[in-house]
């Protein structure tokens, strides 16, 4: 069993940046992919940014703005997130793959507001 676990979520003004990391006890070298999704309420869980195979995918709305990010030393994986707006208020999830089984973080509340 593959335990994520975020940090670095919290209360930033619009246009401010903030970072979040994932802390995996498995092996993020070996996984098959890992990334980030988010969920706003009332809303379903959308992909923000994957890595896999070494490709990098973003959703449109974050394009440009936000960086995903992988440390194999430290064996974590970063959201650099810049320019945010108000629209970018979400619980952010970590997830990863290993042998075709999905894992999740517990989330990181993410507030864009004035």
């Amino acid at each position: 069993q593959v335990h994520l676990v975020e940090s670095g979520g919290g209360l930033v003004q619009p246009g401010g940046s903030l970072r979040l990391s994932c802390a995996a006890s498995g092996s993020i070298f070996r996984a098959n992919a890992v990334g980030w999704y988010r969920q706003a309420p009332g809303k379903q869980r959308d992909l923000v940014a994957l890595i896999t195979h070494g490709t990098i995918n973003y959703a449109d709305s974050v394009k440009g703005r936000f960086t995903i990010s992988r440390d194999n030393a430290k064996n974590t994986v970063a959201l650099q997130m810049d320019s945010l707006k108000p629209e970018d208020t979400a619980v952010y999830f970590c997830m990863g793959v290993w042998d075709s089984r999905d894992y999740w973080g517990q989330g990181t509340q993410v507030t864009v507001s004035s």
